[in-house]
């Protein structure tokens, strides 16, 4: 514990901690292997094998081939972490609703896993071991030191969807039943667009990738939110009005998080995170405007609690490591 009581992560436990931690998506699996003080010495992207089976085999490999670029046993690893998206019982290592994965029915990946490698194994949901990897990571936009760690911190997914990992005080919260951080499907607009979830004018359907395709659909074959932010660059007027409905959107999803959570940092991460400093841009302008017209969020000051997840790091592969060697459980 530090002076305030808040728990403070152990960053390199004793004996080996050569630990491989795996970021499963729907079309690749990014595994790094991280030495005793959390830093990355070799990683490996793979093509997503779909179906259990599938996942199963691809997850061994990686961590095969990672052991061998490095002149490790496997055997020698200290644990090895998987995220991934669906429902995840982190306590048996099961996994279910993993669509993009090909995964419907409630799979014990987790067992499958450890049996052919003969190393613990913990699976967890993709958020969690990305606010997990971006702890490690940021700090205020800068890389972390053991001694500038980030103890309370969400980590906003911009992807198809919207959802948030959350870590307080130093500790992951899941929810009761896995439902932490579903902030996306909060509304955000009455009798707004309908989501997929039933309801209408979820937070999702206006501040995601999915959002943005809908709103700006790709001309030119690059991702609708580089198009998007690139014509508003250019003064289109249009684009100007969706991008700045996005911001607004955004915005709202940081202001959630902060005021229900008071978290230190907020940081961007998923798929629209790539648009890097535009983005941050047009999020942290909305939140000042906002300030402007009320003393409480000014008080708060949530532009300055807003960070991108560093373009550089795996941060979901580095939180799933820390995971698989016993940190943050």
């Amino acid at each position: 514990m530090n002076t305030q009581g808040i728990p403070t992560p152990h960053w390199a436990p004793v004996g080996s901690q050569w630990s491989v931690g795996l970021d499963v998506g729907g079309t690749k699996v990014l595994g790094v292997l991280l030495d005793a003080d959390g830093v990355v010495t070799h990683q490996l992207r793979s093509a997503t094998v779909g179906g259990a089976a599938g996942v199963v085999e691809t997850a061994v490999s990686v961590v095969e081939e990672l052991c061998a670029g490095a002149g490790i046993p496997v055997g020698e690893l200290a644990g090895v972490g998987i995220g991934l998206p669906g429902v995840v019982d982190p306590s048996d290592g099961t996994v279910e609703h993993a669509v993009n994965l090909g995964i419907e029915e409630r799979t014990p990946l987790g067992s499958l896993v450890a049996e052919r490698l003969g190393v613990r194994v913990r699976v967890e949901n993709d958020l969690t071991v990305a606010v997990v990897g971006a702890a490690h990571t940021v700090d205020g936009g800068h890389a972390s030191t053991q001694d500038a760690v980030v103890h309370d911190l969400a980590f906003l997914a911009l992807g198809t969807g919207l959802a948030a990992g959350l870590l307080l005080e130093g500790r992951l919260r899941r929810g009761s039943t896995g439902g932490a951080g579903e902030i996306g499907h909060l509304t955000l607009v009455p009798d707004g667009l309908p989501c997929k979830c039933g309801q209408l004018g979820c937070l999702e359907q206006y501040a995601s990738g999915s959002a943005l395709d809908t709103a700006w659909p790709s001309k030119y074959g690059r991702p609708a939110p580089e198009e998007l932010f690139a014509a508003a660059e250019a003064g289109d007027a249009e684009a100007i009005v969706i991008r700045d409905q996005f911001a607004w959107a955004v915005a709202a999803a940081v202001r959630i998080l902060v005021l229900t959570c008071d978290v230190e940092l907020v940081v961007i991460g998923g798929g629209v995170s790539a648009l890097g400093q535009p983005l941050l841009r047009a999020v942290t302008a909305e939140l000042e405007r906002e300030a402007h017209s009320s003393p409480f969020l000014a008080t708060m000051g949530l532009a300055r609690r807003v960070s991108l997840a560093p373009a550089d790091v795996p941060v979901g592969a580095v939180g799933a490591a820390l995971l698989g060697r016993g940190e943050y459980v």
